[in-house]
């Protein structure tokens, strides 16, 4: 059964939530879901970014209210 974890990266600017959301990653196993909170403007496209250079994958990518809502689904540890 996979786990979801949830990181408040709200106020923070780039890179600051990638850079925290690499290192949460590596505390996942395969299968695992890291929903990240964010209010960068720029953050769906660095995890866009993020995603395609660690193979995890960005299962869903949206915004409600100013906040972004990046969910990643963690491919290996």
């Amino acid at each position: 059964m996979s786990e979801t974890r949830i990181f408040d990266a709200r106020g923070m600017k780039c890179p600051l939530p990638v850079l925290k959301a690499r290192k949460l990653m590596k505390e996942l196993a395969p299968g695992d879901i890291l929903e990240v909170q964010a209010t960068d403007p720029g953050a769906p496209g660095d995890f866009r970014h993020f995603c395609e250079t660690t193979g995890h994958r960005l299962r869903e990518s949206g915004e409600a209210d100013g906040v972004f809502i990046i969910r990643l689904e963690c491919v290996r540890s």
